[in-house]
């Protein structure tokens, strides 16, 4: 992608009313836009960003066995009804509207009475399980509080699984199974050393679920964590049972603030009963079918990504997720050094390798700080003076690294 193609444009200031760091750095880079108080757009360099995270997440859910669907985001009121949470007192962050013919309808904060309900259409049998269908789909849900950037907005994307299994034996293996999964991919996203399985709550089918936790200090959860075992308990069930459950001592936690990007429920029968979701075992029985619930939000991770990987320049994307890998500049205009640069481009591009080419007529100072703004993770600079050593000035974002290099030495460093 070239610079002059690319309609977005870096700002030196971030709107006034936007407290957050996460979506400070995001705008000024050009990655998304602010909508209103929780809402975003994700431009041209966040939607890349936001698909890479997308990704790596839809590998290890198919790894473990995942149906990939996408579900309707308007919801009938009815299967809400049989489980009891149509209602605003249970439901407190519905956004809800009507069709012309006065029905009412709610728009998707979350799937389990829509998936439970469809999924009657194709579970009738102990053969027909287990089933894993998962998403990724936009979710509306109406915060009162929404100053955190992409991390807690009214629109955000949210990826959903849901595990349909014969029992409680067949759905902890699966529960462990996701919990692996999301190890690998909080490791594949950088953030597995800071990342913690905390014990939370675990509602009426289970005595403990699970929050995926990565230490913060923009977080908005206190947990205690267990460095040597790679544990943590959230604030909310820190009490002496757990301490005995857990065989840990109060001297041994440490209390961090924490921002939670997954988490994992067993559910039950809560829904299969409410929504008649049925099968007939091995011996002819009926049985509810036991379900559990496993949640990413991929946005989200994204505005803790920008909040963890940043510095006092900008962003600093990890390898992996950077929406592409090389910030390519030119500094000059002279048909050699235009010339040049669009080779260099060219010839990245066929090694595999994406590239962000500045191929504007800017001020080489502007191009820099922008290269730093937004965060690739290689910069390459082509110019007159580096013509005539017939070297490329490299610098590795991270790191601060730079060096005069060869082609060939560059796409040693590259690929």
């Amino acid at each position: 992608m070239r610079r002059s193609q690319l309609f977005t444009k870096t700002r030196k200031q971030a709107p006034a009313d936007e407290v957050s760091k996460n979506a400070q750095l995001l705008i000024r880079a050009g990655f998304i836009h602010k909508e209103m108080a929780g809402v975003y757009a994700y431009l041209p360099l966040g939607k890349r960003v936001l698909d890479n995270i997308v990704q790596i997440i839809r590998e290890e859910m198919n790894a473990i066995g995942g149906n990939e669907v996408n579900l309707t985001a308007l919801q009938r009121r009815e299967p809400w009804e049989a489980s009891g949470r149509w209602s605003d007192e249970v439901m407190d962050v519905w956004f809800r509207t009507k069709l012309a013919n006065g029905t009412e309808l709610g728009l998707g904060a979350t799937h389990e009475e829509p998936l439970t309900d469809l999924m009657k259409q194709f579970i009738s049998s102990y053969k027909d399980l287990p089933a894993y269908p998962y998403q990724f789909q936009t979710k509306f849900r109406n915060e009162l509080r929404a100053k955190s950037g992409i991390m807690r907005g009214r629109e955000f994307l949210m990826k959903d699984l849901y595990s349909f299994s014969v029992n409680r034996e067949e759905h902890d293996v699966f529960y462990d199974r996701v919990s692996d999964a999301y190890d690998r991919i909080w490791q594949r996203l950088g953030i597995g050393n800071v990342t913690y399985k905390t014990f939370a709550s675990g509602g009426s089918f289970s005595k403990y679920s699970h929050e995926f936790q990565t230490l913060s200090d923009v977080g908005e959860d206190i947990i205690y964590v267990h460095e040597a075992r790679k544990i943590a308990i959230n604030e909310e069930v820190y009490n002496d049972e757990v301490l005995a459950d857990l065989g840990v001592s109060r001297d041994e936690l440490i209390e961090r603030k924490a921002v939670e990007v997954g988490n994992i429920f067993t559910l039950g029968t809560k829904f299969s009963d409410a929504l008649n979701l049925s099968f007939v075992d091995e011996q002819g029985s009926t049985q509810r079918v036991f379900m559990g619930s496993y949640g990413i939000g991929p946005s989200r991770l994204m505005g803790l990504l920008a909040e963890h990987f940043s510095d006092d320049r900008g962003l600093v994307w990890p390898e992996n997720i950077a929406p592409m890998r090389v910030y390519l500049v030119r500094i000059g205009t002279s048909d050699q050094v235009v010339q040049k640069a669009d080779k260099m481009y060219e010839f990245l591009q066929s090694k595999g390798i994406s590239v962000l080419y500045d191929d504007r007529n800017a001020r080489p100072g502007d191009k820099f700080a922008d290269a730093d703004l937004i965060g690739l993770p290689h910069r390459v600079v082509v110019s007159e003076r580096l013509l005539e050593q017939e070297k490329i000035e490299y610098t590795h974002r991270a790191s601060g690294e730079s060096l005069l290099l060869t082609e060939d030495a560059l796409l040693d460093k590259l690929v």
